[in-house]
């Protein structure tokens, strides 16, 4: 789906409410909240990235929320 300095952004099917995203690379794993339609994404977890990382990650989710939003609902199939 998207792929960035190393990293991945995976939404899985199975997964619940509300939408996010789990960013993985490096070793280490994040969750975030996406706030779907408008944001803001904000980290609901995070094992291994640090500080800095989480608020790159954030701002680098923000201008595809659109898309993940979308791409949420169609794996979710949301009217």
């Amino acid at each position: 789906m998207l792929r960035f300095s190393g990293v991945r952004v995976v939404i899985y099917p199975n997964d619940h409410r509300p939408a996010h995203v789990h960013v993985i690379g490096r070793g280490c794993e994040a969750v975030f909240n996406l706030n779907c339609p408008k944001g803001p994404v904000e980290v609901r977890e995070n094992y291994g990235f640090s500080r800095r990382e989480i608020a790159q990650i954030e701002s680098i989710l923000t201008d595809p929320l659109n898309k993940l939003c979308g791409e949420w609902e169609r794996i979710h199939e949301i009217e």
